[in-house]
């Protein structure tokens, strides 16, 4: 038998230039139970396509992948001027920080002589101490309790490196 015009058609078929009526005689030869043994190896191909025309997708698929896709409802929202003018009241408030820090700075730094109205009575002031020496006691105790406490909490060594430069040289 002579299969020139499947090899044609097989020919056309893979330059996709076929009819539908072509393809359904060249799924009918490759369905028959004696085929070529040089044709052999398209049954398979044929016999899928046949297998997988008479698979049809169920009633609900429109329903299933429109349930899968449809997007959310968004609502528009509403701009109103308050939200427009937010980011002019926060600029606002950023200069108004920088301006009362500018201002506290200036005011700090300035000269007390420059302020009226502002005076020191030092000649006020008096020593609680009469004798100096008892002021030096006193001054030196309380030194001394300080570096009794720096000792005990370990900032000490902190301390001496500092001091030190580092070395710590112990006597």
């Amino acid at each position: 038998m002579d299969y020139k015009y499947i090899e044609q058609l097989l020919e056309r078929y893979w330059q996709c230039q076929t009819s539908v009526e072509e393809e359904r005689i060249l799924r009918d030869f490759f369905s028959q139970k004696e085929v070529p043994a040089h044709l052999q190896r398209y049954c398979a191909l044929f016999a899928f396509e046949k297998n997988e025309e008479e698979l049809h997708l169920g009633a609900d698929f429109d329903r299933k992948i429109l349930n899968r896709i449809e997007e959310p409802v968004v609502k528009a929202r509403r701009n109103t001027i308050r939200f427009r003018l937010t980011p002019f009241y926060r600029a606002a408030a950023i200069v108004a920080v920088v301006l009362c820090l500018g201002l506290a700075a200036q005011h700090s730094f300035q000269n007390d002589t420059k302020q009226p109205g502002v005076s020191y009575n030092y000649a006020g002031y008096q020593d609680t101490y009469s004798d100096p020496q008892v002021a030096l006691d006193q001054v030196s105790s309380a030194l001394k309790t300080v570096s009794h406490g720096l000792r005990e909490s370990g900032l000490h060594n902190v301390d001496s490196a500092l001091v030190d430069g580092g070395n710590d040289d112990k006597m």
